[in-house]
């Protein structure tokens, strides 16, 4: 029988009826204390289609927001918000994991409670302007985490994934990628620390480790993915060693046996890239493997059908295509795309492009 993007499998205990992933999509359209409101309902609800979806990335605490109007989950209400959107995912027949954010130094003061400093492995501001509410804004220099303020951090990734659990979530991605906290981490870049989360490849990877072990004590392994992106040089992020630190974060998180690990396969911006086998990564996480970045219906069957993948995410697809998942199934033509209504606006954009039920 031939394996392809509408064949079962199961991520973990997450059984999931295809292989078509929808990616997760900062679209900027919380409520008031960036809580989930209707029409985030129905935008989850209208592509429940999906084998998976992954939800746009959530901040874990307020001092991991980083944008206006991201929807968070360490509020009640902003739990109270998820558990709708999951309820309406659900009564479609869908599956949906949360995606566990904190941006780091990709921040601003005037998004942060007090006016804080955003904080970061290490002191060093990025190049390029912070989203505010009251428009773009140059970054400021962050402030380097002190070593007993990081078992804090963890924590929040742990209650994050319990109010997770709580709003009824069939598991959490761990955000490791795109320039955001842990990515700061694990490049040599951004972490110039000289403490036992600096230096080393081990050292950078530590963070990492620390957190998806306390996540998957709060959610068990079989409901935790993980995400990286080994070349994106988004957010002012790289690495001298990008293949050495990545194939080091597969192997280290193969004991932990999760259900996936979710890969963006190249850069959003920028074309001078080091060269990197994705291949060779593949091979050294142990699990399910989750690629992303410009996958089209054909490319990702036949990354499934070569052992390359074994599920596919796709991102602007979904954003144009409430149904990508029975398109993709007649090979009908898809909606294109209004890239002016990405990130924030109402319900232009979002919830009223058409099916091809009308």
């Amino acid at each position: 029988m031939t394996t392809d993007l509408f064949s079962p499998i199961s991520l973990g205990s997450i059984s999931l009826k295809s292989r078509i992933v929808m990616a997760p999509l900062t679209r900027n359209r919380a409520g008031a204390g960036n809580v989930p409101q209707d029409i985030n309902v129905k935008y989850y609800e209208q592509r429940a289609s999906a084998g998976l979806i992954i939800t746009e990335a959530t901040p874990i605490s307020a001092m991991a927001h980083g944008y206006p109007a991201t929807p968070g989950i360490h509020s009640e209400a902003q739990v109270a918000g998820w558990k709708k959107v999951v309820d309406a995912v659900h009564a479609k027949g869908g599956k949906i994991v949360l995606q566990l954010w904190h941006v780091g130094r990709i921040s601003h003061p005037s998004l942060l409670p007090d006016n804080a400093l955003p904080v970061a492995p290490s002191a060093i501001k990025p190049a390029g302007q912070a989203f505010t509410y009251i428009g773009l804004q140059d970054f400021v220099t962050p402030r380097a985490l002190e070593l007993n303020e990081l078992p804090g951090i963890v924590e929040d990734y742990a209650q994050a994934t319990r109010n997770a659990l709580a709003a009824g979530f069939d598991g959490v991605e761990i955000h490791a990628a795109n320039g955001y906290l842990l990515d700061q981490f694990l490049r040599d870049s951004t972490n110039q620390r000289k403490d036992q989360y600096g230096g080393s490849i081990e050292n950078r990877t530590r963070l990492l480790l620390e957190v998806t072990r306390a996540v998957v004590d709060v959610a068990g392994a079989d409901k935790v993915g993980v995400r990286i992106s080994p070349l994106n040089p988004f957010n002012d992020i790289a690495d001298s060693n990008p293949q050495a630190l990545f194939n080091h974060v597969a192997d280290a998180l193969n004991p932990f046996k999760l259900a996936y690990l979710h890969v963006v396969e190249g850069g959003m911006g920028g074309s001078d890239l080091p060269p990197f086998d994705f291949l060779d990564l593949r091979k050294h996480f142990k699990g399910a493997y989750m690629a992303n970045l410009g996958y089209t219906k054909a490319t990702a069957n036949a990354a499934i059908a070569e052992g390359r993948a074994d599920v596919v995410a796709f991102g602007v697809p979904f954003i144009a295509n409430p149904d990508l998942v029975e398109r993709f199934r007649l090979d009908a033509p898809l909606n294109e795309a209004d890239q002016s209504s990405f990130y924030g606006g109402n319900e232009t954009g979002y919830i009223d492009y058409p099916t091809l039920q009308g």
